[in-house]
């Protein structure tokens, strides 16, 4: 073990800091039975650099497949090729009205203490991937949306652009091992938005992006492809539907499509939501056991607390550092 996995092990004892080792400890369980896992990434993950220690997890073959919403995607690659530009706001939750308004003015788009640049990013990256929509599109092909941006990044054109070590992108590392991702609701991310605005304008159709719905079915092969051999666990970061998406695979297949199939072999979320009244995120893991996602005996956990602090420690002591 690593200087990480010894400080944890030592004084993380109790409480969620217990709930963290014990999560940890499993998820190296899995691994070592052969399991495969899934990583969900809801939330700013790609925005709080968590690809310094996810790419390194997807290289080292600790995770096999992602579902991420389509923030998470971009934003790893904004990451890539505006790091330099991007603005920390420390005193955050001191502005007023006025000053957000001034962020706006100056085209920094902040996600709590971090300004994404407009133009650096989001301009940076639109021209270069609209040209892979319309080649799809004369070609009369058709990909999914991170399928897209795979094609981008190893094509090289965003390399002239890149202002981090490209080892500390976790969507770059996924594109090299082309690992399958699923992004449910991918519309509504910056990069939705503007394809629905090609399409808007005639310019682009929206057959040539694969839909949500072509996801989940893509999902449901893999996972009973995939569970043929081995069993498949869920590391689920935050809520929301990066991980209410791919945990239906289960009870769509058993229940709607009346195959036979393995549940989730282990549930782990990290989550600051708290249990109340029709509360998904804040659903205690046995509430999954009623809707034939997880078994009785599946080693479930919840760490309550904030997943940028609490999941490079899982990873750390999963890769053993």
């Amino acid at each position: 073990m690593g200087a990480i996995s010894e400080f944890v092990d030592k004084y993380f004892l109790h409480f969620n800091a217990a709930s963290l080792v014990d999560a940890a400890d499993e998820y190296n369980a899995q691994l070592a039975k052969g399991n495969k896992m899934m990583i969900t990434l809801a939330g700013a993950m790609s925005t709080a650099e968590l690809g310094k220690i996810l790419a390194e997890m997807i290289r080292q073959d600790k995770v096999h497949i992602i579902s991420c919403t389509g923030a998470n995607l971009e934003e790893d690659v904004m990451n890539l090729v505006a790091h330099d530009h991007y603005e920390r706001i420390p005193n955050y939750r001191d502005l007023t009205p006025e000053q957000e308004q001034e962020l706006l003015d100056r085209h920094l788009n902040r996600v709590t203490d971090t300004c994404i640049p407009e133009e650096e990013a989001f301009r940076r990256i639109q021209g270069k991937i609209h040209a892979f929509w319309s080649k799809a599109e004369k070609n009369n092909e058709r990909y999914f949306p991170h399928q897209y941006l795979y094609q981008l990044l190893l094509s090289g054109d965003l390399e002239e652009h890149y202002q981090i070590d490209p080892k500390d992108s976790w969507l770059l590392a996924a594109a090299e091992k082309n690992i399958p991702i699923v992004v449910p609701g991918w519309e509504d991310s910056t990069l939705g938005n503007i394809f629905a605005g090609y399409c808007i304008k005639g310019e682009l159709h929206a057959s040539t992006m694969k839909s949500g719905i072509e996801y989940m079915t893509f999902l449901a092969k893999w996972y009973m492809e995939t569970s043929k051999e081995s069993k498949i666990g869920f590391f689920q970061i935050g809520g929301g539907i990066a991980g209410d998406f791919p945990i239906c695979v289960v009870p769509m297949l058993e229940q709607d499509l009346e195959i036979e199939t393995e549940l989730w072999s282990y549930f782990c979320q990290i989550s600051d939501s708290t249990t109340s009244f029709g509360s998904y995120s804040g659903a205690v893991p046995n509430e999954k056991i009623t809707w034939g996602k997880l078994a009785i005996d599946t080693p479930k956990f919840i760490i309550e607390s904030d997943a940028t602090i609490v999941a490079p420690l899982i990873f750390a002591k999963v890769l053993g550092w």
